[in-house]
């Protein structure tokens, strides 16, 4: 098992290139299996969830060619089964995604229960509720659900939750049904911004994209194409937080500034600034991090909320930024009932955290933190505490950082590029 020791302290300087949109990337490999011509995925990044399920979709039939500098080359044309590997399928959340390409494919498929990050209850009722209006039988197993349709057809959609995958799944399944769906209340994220536009590349007929009506006219086939995957904006929030509580000066690389308006907008509730330099994002080393109070005088929050909200992925890092501004803040995580249940991590280094329930914490700051021995509960969290360690005074051990592994691509091995002391053991 490896783990991270991190020196903290010391500030980094340099650029980076952010990686590809790990929840674009689950999406965008799932629909290869759409069409049975090749489909070539670019900027696809090197990080565990996405290996695991390139291993699924390689077992499903799929010959996957590399075709360099993070460009892989997709050829569904062989398919052999409708039932994807139990093991594997279990260990990540992206899996699910796959159950509406088998379904265009064979008319049926076996899905099973995901695995992902513990952070709280992910329901599945919104995609298999929705995909049963569309004609999808489901049958209820001990280990998942098996799905069949005689012939798909487009309907309305009321979705109860603005779930980001419940989202992908049906517009995969519609895209393909007899007809005409319409959704409404769906997730716009710019993840499933980028599978609609995919899609569309391919032949499908999505309007809407960007907003939570989506109106898609069903098409008897797909082709095949090349797609970009955007930067993950996740990613790039983490690096901002990085670069403020360490104090260094960082340029984040064509990040798609369309993407950043209200997150950069909470971080400049927590004193963070940053400056666009044509296509990149500069955050300065001299940073004046103070909390801003509300008009009122009262103490500020921040809080989560489904796109184009500020992100849930986001709400860890805010949570050590605050440690390291002056002020106090209140963190709302309104989505994941069991987010927070980690900052009991970060108090033992030294933050001002009062843990209100499973959704609220009370930051104040700024706290002198230092090194500790750490655990990685999920791979927002795991990041989080790997920028706290960085700012830390003293040496910390950071365990299960397979973790962190499953959404940074070789995040040790780019920021000791950038002064950084991060070992791998």
């Amino acid at each position: 098992m490896e783990k991270f020791i991190v020196k903290g302290g010391y500030q980094l300087k340099g650029k980076i290139t952010p990686s590809g949109n790990k929840n674009e990337a689950l999406p965008v490999l799932a629909a290869v299996l759409l069409t049975d011509q090749p489909v070539t995925l670019h900027n696809l990044p090197n990080i565990g969830d996405i290996n695991q399920l390139k291993q699924i979709l390689e077992g499903l039939g799929v010959s996957i060619s590399y075709k360099g500098d993070s460009s892989y080359q997709f050829d569904s044309s062989q398919l052999l089964s409708f039932e994807p590997d139990k093991t594997l399928s279990s260990a990540i959340r992206g899996s699910f995604l796959l159950a509406a390409p088998l379904l265009a494919r064979f008319h049926q498929a076996k899905v099973f229960v995901p695995g992902g990050d513990a952070i709280g209850k992910r329901r599945l009722d919104t995609h298999l509720e929705a995909m049963q209006q569309l004609g999808v039988t489901i049958k209820s197993e001990n280990d998942g659900f098996l799905l069949k349709c005689k012939k798909l057809k487009g309907t309305d959609i009321l979705l109860d939750e603005a779930s980001v995958m419940a989202t992908e799944n049906i517009v995969m399944t519609a895209v393909m049904a007899e007809g005409t769906t319409t959704i409404y209340h769906a997730a716009c994220e710019p993840h499933v911004q980028g599978l609609c536009r995919m899609l569309n590349m391919m032949g499908a007929k999505i309007d809407g994209i960007g907003s939570n009506f989506l109106k898609i006219e069903g098409v008897e086939s797909l082709s095949g194409g090349d797609h970009h995957i955007q930067p993950d904006h996740t990613e790039i929030g983490s690096l901002i937080g990085l670069a403020a509580v360490t104090h260094s000066e960082i340029t984040i690389e064509k990040p798609g500034f369309h993407n950043f308006p209200q997150i950069l907008r909470y971080f400049e509730r927590l004193g963070v600034k940053v400056k666009q330099v044509g296509e990149d994002m500069l955050i300065p080393a001299e940073q004046e991090l103070e909390i801003k109070t509300d008009i009122d005088q009262s103490i500020p929050k921040i809080d989560d909320a489904p796109w184009p909200a500020f992100p849930a992925d986001l709400t860890s890092i805010m949570t050590v930024v605050a440690t390291q501004s002056k002020g106090t803040v209140l963190i709302f995580e309104k989505m994941f009932e069991s987010r927070l249940f980690w900052v009991d991590k970060l108090i033992s280094m030294g933050a001002k955290i009062i843990l209100c329930d499973p959704h609220r914490a009370v930051v104040n700051g700024p706290a002198k933190l230092r090194g500790g021995i750490l655990t990685s509960p999920d791979i927002r969290a795991g990041m989080a505490l790997l920028i706290a360690a960085l700012c830390a005074e003293g040496t910390s051990e950071i365990y299960n950082i397979q973790q962190i592994d499953r959404g940074y691509e070789k995040i040790d091995e780019r920021l000791n590029q950038l002064g950084a002391k991060i070992q791998r053991v």
